[in-house]
């Protein structure tokens, strides 16, 4: 029985204003070669010069990630010669990263071990055209974190989970947008697989920047490993890259080991100190992390979990949510609003990660106070709801007086009586156990009142009655 071994490099841009080690923008989407400088494309003379908010912000993800932090710390030169590294050598770290000995929980329990996280300089971008090769050194110089995983993950599920919590923690803790289809989060994918208790030989998949085609390829690179083994074969370390259209995995180079990069210490850059004192301040600005957030959410709001973790996948939803919940009864009511007429307003998951709406979190609360009070059924507040979003208006001025009027509990009282004695047949279909019939007298209910009755009292109230 063969069994998969995974562990994950995963590089993260960082969302500072400048780059690494000097001043030009570090905005994504410029015209090629607009934001570089000297010390970008590496001309001889350009000293770098270490960006202070580029150790802080390794530092609070490495928090965030339950890692310990190294109070000294250098930068190291990794030597390779490669067109879209124009000195020939990148500044990262080696032996003493910034961060180390860290986990990802897993909704099952199980701990995904962070060995270190580094900060390191990005490499410019290679574009293939069919006849050349172009160079855009604007991302030459971006800061990234380097999070490198224990070999822990032993499924694609796994893997999944694991992309999806570390993505969701370092939006949380704004240390990057982790938009993966812009390069700002990229995972290096390490399989091996033996059917024995020892590891195998490891390939590595290169610039993953999609989890849907994470779990491809690494379905894939599993069955061919489990191919060439039956067949006598034996599996080269080797760096591979993931054809979309074919599914397939591809061989780019053999995998170099740390020795063939001939590391050693950047001489231009001074040692990394942070204090304790430093350490805690940045301790004391991480905000609610996702799984916390989630357990308060079902714990003292009556949030079922599925919600709670559809409210969180977006920072801005939760914000939004958390705001538009202070003074309601019930926040699950804020939640259903959301979940339901908000999200499907915004069709798009990139329109949900914005979430850039017409309203205020103080205009959802005032819609669902009303509904508290009796004064809205949720229908029209549902329908009110929607009207807001394009307009922009609060519910008070797309509502009219008889639309606030209420309905009062003897009309209510009397309708589904009415229902009732109008239509004996639905009765006896309800009492002989079609439940589904029940939504006829309903609808006659709410026919009657002109939808003003809420739908859900009136079916209580008819099944109270019958």
């Amino acid at each position: 029985m063969y069994k998969l071994t995974s562990g994950f490099e995963t590089h993260v841009e960082l969302k500072t204003n400048t780059k690494i080690f000097c001043c030009c923008s570090n905005e994504f989407g410029s015209e090629p070669n607009t934001r570089c400088c000297p010390v970008c494309i590496g001309l001889p003379g350009a000293m770098p010069r270490l960006n202070k908010k580029v150790v802080e912000f390794a530092v609070r993800a490495g928090l965030a990630l339950n890692c310990k932090i190294n109070s000294l710390s250098y930068m190291d030169r990794k030597n390779y010669s490669y067109p879209d590294l124009p000195k020939a050598y990148q500044i990262s770290q080696y032996d003493v990263p910034l961060c180390y000995e860290g986990f990802v929980e897993l909704d099952s329990g199980k701990r995904i071990g962070i060995t270190r996280i580094h900060i390191e300089e990005d490499a410019g971008k290679l574009i293939h055209n069919d006849a050349e090769i172009l160079i855009d050194y604007n991302r030459a110089g971006v800061p990234l974190i380097e999070i490198v995983s224990e070999p822990d993950i032993q499924s694609t599920e796994e893997a999944k989970e694991f992309v999806e919590k570390l993505r969701l923690i370092m939006r949380y803790t704004e240390v990057s947008d982790c938009k993966m289809q812009e390069g700002s989060m990229r995972c290096d994918v390490n399989i091996s697989v033996s059917d024995t208790d020892k590891l195998g030989t490891r390939t590595e998949i290169k610039n993953m920047n999609s989890i849907a085609n994470i779990q491809k390829a690494m379905e894939y690179e599993f069955e061919r490993q489990i191919e060439v083994l039956e067949n006598g074969g034996s599996i080269t370390q080797e760096t591979l890259g993931f054809d979309e259209k074919s599914g397939t995995t591809y061989s780019m180079r053999t995998k170099e080991d740390a020795d063939d990069y001939r590391f050693f210490r950047e001489p231009d850059l001074l040692a990394i100190h942070i204090s304790e004192e430093d350490i805690e301040r940045i301790r004391q600005t991480l905000p609610e992390l996702p799984d916390k957030k989630i357990k308060r959410y079902v714990a003292e709001l009556g949030i079922n979990k599925k919600d709670a973790e559809l409210l969180i996948k977006y920072p801005r939803v939760a914000e939004f949510f958390e705001k538009a919940s202070k003074g309601v009864n019930s926040p699950k009511k804020v939640a259903n609003f959301i979940l339901g007429v908000i999200f499907g307003f915004l069709k798009s998951e990139t329109l949900k990660e914005e979430f850039k709406l017409k309203i205020t979190p103080e205009s959802l609360k005032g819609i669902v106070l009303l509904v508290e009070s009796g004064k809205l059924n949720m229908s029209k507040a549902k329908t009110t709801l929607e009207q807001m979003l394009l307009s922009g208006k609060r519910a008070e001025e797309l509502l009219s007086n008889e639309d606030l009027g209420g309905f009062d509990e003897d009309m209510l009282l009397c309708l589904c009586g009415k229902a009732i004695d109008t239509n004996p047949k639905i009765v006896a279909d309800y009492k002989a156990g079609k439940d589904k019939a029940i939504m006829a007298l309903v609808g006659y209910v709410m026919r009657e009142s002109k939808g003003r009755a809420d739908a859900e009292k009136v079916k209580e109230k008819l099944k109270e009655i019958i």
